[in-house]
């Protein structure tokens, strides 16, 4: 195996001085025996881990959260080629850096055989023009290549590197998980070496507030730490004094946005208002504009509610003006009144289909003329063009409706508003209903 991990060591570097790394960085795996989480991927039989032990990891994309792993298989994998590890964050390198090491590898690769691994962290942050620098040398073969991101690859990356690449998906750490991780950085002698007791409550809360990332659950044992004297033991109370507050897994702008409000629209729908009220708040404390929300929430008030509860409606712009009115925190309680709601209304969805087959037809139908009898006749020519003729004005019929075409000839007799039995809509049914008996009593009279 390389000297990655070993460089410390075989430059005389002090003990005393690796101390003084981050403790993230003292106890990161060196070998894939040591990785805690991934095992389907890692494991004796997963894929990635099969094809690290066989060499043959060579252009790969991890996706997955932060704190996951992705950077230490990366430099595992580098170690275990006795390959150079060349670490770029596409939030601070530019395409330019990262050409000129891609050239030097080639180069190095035509003298020795030998291939760089080049990683690319938040690689989702190049756009797609800037990622195609990577081409000639994945389709030549000349560097090793890892791009890790947090985002979904196939909408942040170009289709062209994604074929030459094996995605692979890491996981949050699951809660033993962190928990194992926990005791091994407080007793590993490239940890805190048993230097602190530490409770079972403490750790509990360290799995709990780390989410699942790795990182966040090691930087908060080493501020834990920082906070009690030598040989104490760390306490739940540390450990919530370490934290302060819970750091959210929310990104507005990444997938994870687009997650939780899928949640929080599907949770509605299934009239869970207790499952709601969990993603609205995972929302708006990881920081999501509360406009947005309400936005949504108007949306669902017509798609998933409808003419089922006429209201929901009302209650959605209202709390969308109170949003707007009132701003954070204020308004967080509107929201959460809006999202009980519609959870506990009756709902319809016959709107939303009724629209779509509507759509369906003025796209794929072709678009003849309006009638002439629904036309505005405001002029003689028109008049003598027969606009408006046999137009019946409704308010003076004893029936309230009058036996007009009302659609053009190649979509005649279509219906899209078919109301369910929930809720208002069940009157809505018996409406329509009544509404359609009088139009095919008249045709049938006449």
């Amino acid at each position: 195996m390389g000297n990655l991990f070993s460089q410390g060591k075989e430059s005389g570097e002090k003990k005393g001085n690796d101390s003084k790394r981050p403790l993230a960085d003292r106890v990161r795996p060196r070998s894939l025996d040591e990785v805690i989480g991934q095992d389907e991927l890692l494991g004796q039989s997963g894929p990635l881990g099969s094809l690290i032990r066989d060499g043959e990891a060579r252009a790969l994309v991890f996706w997955g959260p932060p704190g996951t792993g992705k950077t230490t298989v990366g430099l595992i994998i580098a170690d275990y080629d006795d390959s150079k590890f060349i670490h770029f964050s596409a939030a601070t390198a530019g395409v330019k850096e990262v050409r000129k090491a891609l050239k030097q590898s080639r180069e190095k690769f035509r003298r020795t055989n030998k291939r760089d691994l080049l990683f690319i962290d938040e690689i989702h942050r190049f756009n797609k023009a800037q990622q195609d620098v990577l081409l000639p040398f994945l389709e030549e073969g000349s560097v090793k290549f890892i791009g890790a991101t947090t985002e979904n690859p196939s909408f942040e990356l170009n289709s062209a590197i994604l074929s030459r690449c094996q995605v692979f998906v890491f996981e949050k750490l699951e809660h033993d998980q962190v928990i194992r991780l926990a005791k091994n950085a407080l007793e590993s002698d490239r940890g805190l070496e048993g230097e602190y007791g530490v409770t079972n409550e403490a750790l509990e809360t360290i799995a709990s507030f780390s989410d699942g990332d790795a990182r966040r659950a090691l930087n908060l044992i080493e501020l834990s730490s920082k906070l009690v004297d030598s040989g104490a033991k760390i306490d739940n109370s540390i450990v919530e004094s370490a934290a302060q507050r819970k750091s959210l897994d929310y990104d507005k702008g990444g997938e994870e946005h687009y997650n939780i409000i899928s949640a929080l629209h599907k949770t509605i729908r299934n009239s869970s208002p207790d499952a709601s009220l969990y993603w609205l708040g995972r929302m708006l404390e990881g920081g999501e504009d509360p406009v947005f929300i309400a936005r949504r929430l108007v949306r669902i008030a017509s798609e998933d509610v409808g003419l089922a509860n006429s209201q929901a409606l009302q209650v959605t712009v209202a709390a969308k003006e109170a949003v707007e009115l009132i701003g954070k925190p204020e308004c967080d309680l509107a929201l959460a009144q809006a999202v009980i709601y519609l959870s506990l209304a009756p709902k319809s969805n016959a709107i939303y289909k009724a629209y779509s087959k509507a759509k369906k037809d003025v796209e794929e139908s072709e678009n003849q003329p309006v009638p002439k009898e629904l036309r505005n006749a405001p002029t003689d020519l028109m008049r003598d063009e027969g606009y408006g003729e046999g137009y019946q004005y409704a308010h003076n019929l004893e029936e309230k409706t009058a036996n007009l075409q009302v659609f053009p000839d190649n979509l005649e007799g279509s219906r899209y508003y078919f109301p369910t039995e929930s809720g208002e809509e069940e009157r809505m049914k018996e409406l329509m209903e009544k509404w359609i008996n009088r139009r095919k009593k008249k045709r049938e009279d006449q």
